[in-house]
């Protein structure tokens, strides 16, 4: 079973989510084979004050 992990920052709306892993799956079946029932999306959101890059925070990098 397929699992793939998409790491993002806070903020987008279930909406979003879920055409997210909606479109992430598609795309995986489209490309890879496979069914959709047998694929697994895991969002796992993070702030961006515990994200760096760079060598520094996100969250000043990204300020809102």
């Amino acid at each position: 079973m397929p699992i793939i992990r998409v790491e993002m920052f806070k903020g987008r709306s279930r909406d979003q989510k879920r055409e997210l892993v909606k479109e992430v799956t598609e795309a995986f079946v489209r490309t890879c084979g496979g069914t959709a029932k047998s694929l697994t999306v895991v969002i796992t959101e993070v702030e961006k004050e515990d994200w760096g890059a760079a060598g520094e925070l996100c969250c000043d990098l990204f300020p809102d």
